[in-house]
């Protein structure tokens, strides 16, 4: 008896867990669709901004640069677009605030630890923020080994991702930046593919990205033939006029850019984490099915040993009394 009460206890504990684990996998389902949509609705958009700012920093290479007065790093855009000897690398690593999400954080930590020992091979300093949580405790560990600071941790970032704390999140990488803290600075997030695949992977934040090579890797191939969209290489024409001037154009342009560069990693993160956290929890329904088919067979098994037992017992007991 004392074995089959232990086996019911098992069944009624993965039972209670199943539901749970449905339950968050139904709850990432219907969240995980409304973040796809967003990060298709984004990409075009920061695809295009891409290639303008590409285009008109390559003419600004031609010109002088205006002296700006601002209490803003971010408006600060000369200061912003200077490139210097990157002696210390600022990496913002963006993660999650839940678990319960299969390898999502896993990768992510593994992906920055190795860009953090990279540098520091290079003989560079580390600078590492984060935005979520998850991946605090894993990289923090890290410090005892590895000689990098963390100076800055965003919580409330992923609650609701909008171009507000994209802005906030930009502002002070800009200000670090114009200060000197941090001469080069990556963000270190997952790229959604689809419901089942992402990709960890690094953006360069600042000195802004202008390689061709890299913008293109933005394009979203799949997305581009659902909207009919074609690529074509655009050229700057020689007689190109930017009013009020090119300067004045490049004041609006340079915070958009790295403000919606950080807004697209929020975005591709959170649908990456809810679809992988959806995968996750059907392998964990499943995996629950199965182990309740299993111990029922066992269940049964030793439930019909014991009745064949009792049976045993007063068959014997009765050929005694005869």
């Amino acid at each position: 008896m004392a074995n089959l009460r232990s086996i019911k206890d098992r069944i009624t504990s993965i039972k209670n867990t199943q539901k749970i684990t449905r339950a968050m996998k139904m709850v990432a389902a219907a969240k995980v669709k409304k973040a796809e949509n967003a990060v298709k609705a984004s990409r075009p958009f920061t695809l295009e901004l891409y290639k303008m700012f590409s285009w008109v920093y390559s003419e600004a290479l031609k010109n002088q640069f205006d002296k700006v007065k601002t209490s803003s790093g971010l408006e600060n855009y000369p200061a912003l677009l200077e490139k210097r000897d990157a002696k210390t690398i600022g990496i913002v690593v963006v993660s999650s605030n839940k678990g319960l999400a299969g390898a999502y954080c896993a990768n992510i930590v593994r992906y920055s630890l190795n860009m953090i020992k990279e540098y520091i091979a290079q003989g560079k300093k580390v600078v590492v923020y984060f935005v979520g949580q998850k991946a605090v405790p894993a990289i923090k560990s890290a410090q005892a080994q590895y000689d990098f600071k963390i100076k800055k941790t965003y919580t409330n970032i992923l609650d609701g991702i909008n171009s507000s704390s994209a802005f906030i999140v930009a502002s002070n990488l800009a200000d670090d930046y114009i200060a000197g803290e941090i001469d080069e600075i990556h963000l270190v997030t997952t790229r959604y593919k689809n419901m089942m695949t992402y990709k960890t992977e690094s953006w360069q934040l600042l000195p802004t990205i202008t390689d061709t090579n890299k913008i293109k890797e933005f394009q979203d191939k799949e997305l581009d033939k659902e909207l009919n969209i074609e690529h074509n290489e655009h050229k700057i024409e020689p007689l190109s006029e930017y009013l009020p001037s090119i300067n004045s154009v490049l004041s609006t342009l340079v915070p958009m850019f790295i403000t919606n560069v950080i807004f697209q990693s929020l975005l591709e993160a959170q649908a990456s984490e809810l679809a992988s956290r959806m995968t996750a929890m059907s392998a964990a329904t499943n995996n629950a099915t199965d182990m309740i088919s299993t111990l029922t067979i066992e269940y049964n098994k030793a439930r019909q040993a014991n009745i064949t037992q009792e049976i045993t017992e007063i068959i014997g007991g009765s050929s005694a009394l005869n």
